[in-house]
């Protein structure tokens, strides 16, 4: 059962109990990301994922890392674009342990512009190793070519120069700012009692208010082709478009959508460009959605000499899904595939605790798990085709990287098309 509590402080807490597990899984949402920062701050949101974990004056970083070792437990945390989480998975015995180390780091950090200082050599290192993995660099580039000028087509890392000029105190500014109760949510799955957490958070989270960022839609301008010249021995390539935002009611068919179209190994693109024609080893594609748009992305990679033939297998593939939709027999696979994904995650106590978490954060509610599998299974061939005709007519960008100029790609040849 799924239970939300919402505290005088104005941080939200929503639980799902696993009667079974041995396990708890307890995360904090921040509802601010890379989107949310100016540009002279890009990157902040990741840099307080990396200090939070140095703990704070009641727990150092080491005492942190022996008390959560000592149990068994696991740690860990992430940036996106829209928000920022935190979380840890111990036994159900040391869930407040969990508790405790999270709450305390996320209202009273340490933030000491030592850990400021030894933390920026990370971050710099964690950017040479991005820039080291083409297929890394071609998906950010997607994102520029599709939002440019937009902080949701920047690097969730930031940049050289931003990461040199963060100081502890514009750290703790931004902490100040955005880590507040009422743009927060904890989640938590597993073995326990929903009141007893409420009560141990309750009880760690003095601060109060806070609120959500406001967010500007990024305009419609995109920019066709962003090539990074690299003498890679394989082309990296991702095809984007914009899609739909995270409320829209077609995202169900948007998801049967995508994985018809290169979402499972018996998708068109995988069967057609690898296990047909044997052009690529990696082919995929992948629909993000945030609080205003999204994307859809197909992304190859393949040999140098391959590209042009992956380009047009690809480009046809989606004209075709963007015509005629998808078979009946790709809506029964697209549909019983989701549905086991969403199952299957059911069994971890991480994946529950993400969901719960996320979706209160994001959307403001939380549906039970056989509320989601009903407007899946409720999507019909016809809703898909309709939403694959809008997706396939937007405008398209084309990101790359490998042996080649700028010059090789033909915007029109390709039938990229940016709005002006």
């Amino acid at each position: 059962m799924i239970r939300t509590t919402r505290l005088p402080s104005g941080l939200a807490v929503v639980t799902e109990e696993m009667r079974d597990a041995r396990s708890v899984c307890i995360g904090f949402f921040v509802g601010t990301g890379s989107r949310d920062e100016p540009e002279e701050s890009a990157g902040a949101s990741h840099f307080l994922e990396h200090l939070l974990f140095k703990g704070s004056d009641r727990w150092s970083a080491s005492a942190i890392a022996e008390a959560v070792d000592e149990v068994g437990g696991e740690f860990n945390a992430y940036t996106s674009k829209e928000y920022t989480s935190f979380y840890m998975r111990l036994l159900a015995e040391n869930a407040d342990l969990g508790i405790d180390i999270l709450c305390e780091i996320l209202s009273r950090p340490a933030l000491r512009a030592a850990d400021v200082d030894a933390e920026r050599h990370v971050i710099l290192d964690e950017l040479a190793m991005h820039a080291d993995e083409p297929a890394d660099v071609a998906g950010e580039q997607c994102a520029s070519a599709l939002f440019p000028d937009h902080p949701l087509g920047r690097e969730v890392i930031g940049s050289e120069g931003t990461v040199e000029a963060t100081t502890a105190a514009s750290v703790r500014s931004f902490f100040d700012t955005h880590y507040r109760p009422a743009n927060m949510v904890a989640a938590v799955a597993g073995a326990f009692d929903h009141d007893t957490v409420v009560s141990e958070i309750d009880t760690r989270i003095s601060a109060e208010g806070g609120q959500r960022p406001v967010r500007s839609a990024p305009p419609a301008r995109v920019v066709p082709v962003h090539v990074a010249e690299r003498p890679t021995e394989q082309a990296h390539l991702v095809l984007g478009s914009r899609s739909l935002d995270r409320f829209d009611e077609r995202r169900y068919a948007a998801a049967v959508f995508n994985h018809a179209l290169g979402g499972g190994v018996s998708s068109r693109l995988f069967q057609e460009i690898r296990e047909r024609r044997g052009l690529a080893y990696s082919v995929w594609s992948e629909r993000s959605a945030f609080t205003d748009t999204g994307m859809l992305t197909v992304g190859i990679g393949t040999s140098v000499d391959n590209v042009d033939e992956v380009l047009s297998v690809a480009g046809g593939i989606l004209e075709e899904l963007g015509t005629s939709g998808i078979t009946g027999r790709e809506l029964d696979v697209a549909r019983g595939g989701l549905r086991a994904e969403l199952l299957l995650a059911e069994e971890d106590s991480g994946a529950r605790m993400h969901r719960i978490g996320t979706s209160l954060l994001l959307h403001g509610d939380v549906l039970e798990i056989e509320d989601v599998i009903e407007r899946i299974g409720a999507v019909s061939s016809e809703s898909v085709a309709a939403v694959a005709a809008e997706l396939v007519a937007a405008p398209r960008v084309l990101s790359a990287v490998g042996p080649f100029s700028p010059a090789r790609f033909d915007p029109e040849r390709l039938g990229l098309v940016a709005k002006s």
